[in-house]
């Protein structure tokens, strides 16, 4: 937990991750509490090679999409979250650029994904309460992406039961074999790629 400024012990707001100086971290706001996510050199090189592989896909798809990640945030039912990568149809994203907004509302995305950091509180957030609220917010799609000890992406697609919604696991692709998705628009990568530095 970290303190905002003029609240010393919480809860926090919207207003108060808002106001927060970056100087260098990333903080997400879930239940009236700011969580301050880890981030290293490794996770944030995989972060922006996952949005390249996405905007590739996307190009070459002619998928009408716009691919996003932190800052831009997600508003999900326990507050705001920055995926590290997201996908949104092209009208939203120009809705949201035209109201000079930078938060996207859970429903509008079509993909989202995390990369773990393993052995942090981020860790647990990601595989377990980020895979409750993404699904329970209606995102049709959650990645989560391991880097260690060999990049993997395990893809989960949300299962509309009776009961409320939940996601499944569709498949998991581990480094030296390709990741392949029709939804949202038709994919292909080895997650090997996400290790690449360029």
């Amino acid at each position: 937990m970290t303190a905002a400024a003029g609240h010393a012990h919480g809860p926090y707001t919207a207003y108060d991750l808002e106001e927060l100086p970056e100087e260098g971290r990333r903080h997400e706001l879930a239940d009236g509490w700011l969580h301050e996510l880890p981030g290293d050199l490794w996770h944030d090189n995989a972060a922006e090679q996952l949005r390249t592989i996405l905007k590739e896909a996307a190009r070459q798809a002619t998928a009408d999409v716009h691919v996003a990640g932190a800052p831009q945030e997600v508003a999900t039912s326990a507050g705001i979250r920055r995926p590290d990568a997201f996908v949104v149809d092209r009208d939203v994203a120009r809705l949201a650029l035209e109201r000079r907004a930078r938060t996207y509302y859970g429903p509008d995305l079509l993909l989202v994904a995390e990369i773990v950091t393993p052995r942090t509180a981020s860790e647990r957030t990601d595989r377990v309460r980020k895979v409750a609220e993404y699904a329970a917010t209606g995102i049709p799609h959650y990645w989560i992406v391991d880097l260690e000890p060999r990049p993997s992406v395990t893809v989960l697609e949300l299962d509309g039961r009776p009961d409320g919604a939940a996601y499944r696991a569709r498949r998991r692709a581990r480094a030296g074999e390709d990741v392949r998705l029709e939804l949202p628009y038709p994919i292909a990568f080895d997650p090997a790629r996400l290790s690449e530095m360029e």
